[in-house]
């Protein structure tokens, strides 16, 4: 009797989380869709066509960037409060080198948000997955998954060498970075393994689901938010002239766009609408742009050195970088 109430508890929060979620997510979508509708009109009576087209470059990324967002993170809470930590060590080779691809393939089927990645692979760490293994999971997780993969495919209509790419090269930098961890990569750089306690999955069960929905959502839409009004900034406001600088080079378009990527700090879930809208770059700018955003940005760095410890951010960040952007280069050139 006890078993069957907690069962119907559990499906009521869990519904009551979705439909707060969905009920969120379209509202946001109305007001954006109107907003993008209404906005330029307004503008352009207030103040210059600029800020209309500003407005439009603005509603337009946060509109499409919403429903992969709510869907990400609708996953990832699910991942968090249903999917023991037991499960990646039963399925991870114990050798770190041969546990590091398949710790990196498993980004491709458990999704989780940026956010999410790092307090994920510390549980891994302290429960006994090789470090290499988890760091791996951590850089592919919320670069590779189905809905990131979706969504850029949505955001890139008819291109899909772009998806394959970034497939390819997200994985590889993933991949290659592990390795590096397992070669050089040493214990006092990371805080002592502490096994037991609390993961940092957080709360488990149907709970644990709605506040990490509630979360990650809320969260990761303020970064999106965020990213997407830097995207309409950067379009409208840097001189042409200006680009014409760095979209001239190959070499100087992929730095810009990799540099852009750790300040925007634009969720893996939207992050390749913002992309799309960079016209003025190369295809291989743009798909560095979404290759550094899921591995290295400023909330990334932040939590990774909350975690982690400084030691461990200032070197992983910077070694990610350079690995990301040299992966995006050499496949870029291969499949674009």
């Amino acid at each position: 009797m006890e078993n069957g109430r907690n069962v119907a508890d559990g499906v009521r929060v869990v519904a009551r989380a979705l439909v707060y979620a969905v009920v969120g997510g379209v509202a946001l979508l109305a007001i954006g869709t109107v907003g993008s509708v209404l906005g330029p009109m307004v503008v352009l009576d207030l103040a210059t066509p600029a800020m209309a087209a500003w407005w439009t470059v603005f509603t337009a990324v946060a509109v499409q960037g919403i429903p992969f967002l709510l869907l990400g993170t609708v996953v990832s809470a699910a991942i968090g409060a249903f999917v023991p930590e037991r499960v990646f060590r039963r399925v991870l080779p114990k050798n770190p080198a041969l546990a590091v691809p398949v710790a990196g393939a498993a980004g491709a089927v458990l999704p989780g948000c940026e956010c999410a990645s790092v307090p994920v692979a510390d549980s891994l760490m302290r429960r006994g997955v090789a470090p290499a293994a988890a760091l791996a999971f951590l850089l592919s997780a919320p670069a590779i998954n189905p809905v990131v993969l979706v969504a850029t495919s949505i955001a890139f209509p008819g291109n899909p060498a772009m998806v394959g790419a970034r497939l390819v090269a997200s994985l590889a930098t993933a991949v290659a970075m592990g390795w590096l961890w397992v070669r050089f990569g040493k214990e006092e750089w990371l805080p002592s393994v502490r096994h037991g306690g609390g993961g940092a999955f957080g709360t488990g069960g149907w709970r644990g689901f709605r506040d990490g929905l509630q979360h990650d959502f809320l969260h990761a839409g303020g970064f999106l938010v965020l990213g997407a009004a830097a995207a309409a900034t950067f379009n409208i406001l840097v001189p042409r002239s200006l680009l014409d600088v760095f979209t001239g080079s190959p070499w100087l378009s992929v730095l810009l766009l990799a540099v852009l990527a750790v300040v925007l700090c634009v969720c893996s879930e939207a992050d390749a609408f913002v992309a799309a809208s960079l016209t003025g770059f190369s295809p291989t700018a743009r798909l560095a742009f979404m290759v550094v955003g899921p591995m290295v940005d400023l909330k990334l760095i932040a939590l990774q050195a909350g975690t982690f410890g400084r030691a461990f951010a200032v070197r992983f960040s910077s070694v990610t970088w350079v690995v990301a952007v040299v992966s995006s280069v050499l496949v870029g050139g291969w499949l674009l």
